[in-house]
């Protein structure tokens, strides 16, 4: 955590800390080739054809991302919540290359990666809910790379502050974090066109994509006393944060913001 309230989301692949379903960096643990077709042979067998199931752990920011998304779209589902230091078998089945959730399993297929779940999502169900991915293909291109700026700019350094050793090494990351912060204020502003959210009026798939976070900036807020998203340096994003805060979508599904504050002390500073 730092002085702005950046507390580390679970990212990593230890078994006790929630995996984020968005890490390209672990490789293929076996030596043997994997299948696509094989997984899904396998997976349709343990999961069922016909059902829609997602694999998570609670505290997963990344979980809550695909959740958002199936109750945006109204989209019935089972949810498995996986033990990540006993994995089952139908996970590790379904997602053999990186071993992390989110899984969604579609017809007895998986489909790996927070950010790819949430498009299928939206493109498996098109005449349900809301539509998140906009119509248009340049709109739709700056939605996704805000979405991957997210990732890549924001989560990633917010992640590494309390996982290093050195106060030099954690003022750079929290430095990397508040550039990414100030540039996604100016990534608001271009694509709400100043309307609500990043998808105007309505929630978008940007949206979807950070809101997946705001239980554990409000929980990281909470533990520093200050804010990450600060009304006077990123005011429309410190409004965005209360705004979508007060969404059913994000009442029903989202962390309760005290268990977050006590499941993250175990990551602090001792």
């Amino acid at each position: 955590m730092d002085d702005a309230g950046c507390l580390e989301p679970p990212r990593d692949r230890v078994n006790h800390i929630p995996t984020t379903g968005t890490s390209n960096s672990t490789t293929q643990e076996a030596s043997t080739p994997i299948s696509i077709d094989r997984i899904g042979s396998e997976v349709k067998k343990m999961a069922g054809a016909g059902e829609l199931k997602l694999l998570g752990m609670w505290a997963s920011p990344y979980v809550s991302r695909a959740k958002l998304a199936l109750h945006l779209k109204g989209v019935s589902y089972e949810y498995v919540e996986e033990d990540l230091g006993n994995k089952s078998e139908l996970f590790l089945s379904s997602n053999p290359v990186h071993k992390t959730v989110p899984v969604l399993i579609h017809g007895g297929r998986p489909v790996c990666e927070s950010s790819i779940i949430v498009q299928y999502i939206d493109e498996a169900f098109p005449g349900s809910g809301v539509l998140l991915l906009p119509a248009d293909p340049y709109e739709r291109a700056v939605a996704r790379f805000w979405a991957a700026y997210i990732d890549d700019k924001l989560a990633a350094p917010w992640g590494k502050v309390y996982r290093v050793e050195t106060e030099e090494e954690r003022a750079e990351y929290m430095r990397q974090t508040h550039a990414a912060v100030d540039a996604l204020e100016g990534g608001l502003e271009e694509c709400s066109k100043g309307k609500a959210f990043f998808g105007g009026d309505g929630v978008g798939y940007v949206d979807v994509v950070l809101g997946g976070l705001v239980s554990w900036v409000r929980a990281g807020d909470r533990l520093s006393g200050g804010r990450l998203f600060d009304e006077a340096k990123t005011p429309r994003l410190a409004a965005w944060l209360e705004r979508f805060g007060e969404l059913d979508a994000a009442k029903a599904v989202l962390q309760d913001v005290d268990r977050v504050v006590e499941y993250s002390k175990q990551f602090l500073p001792k």
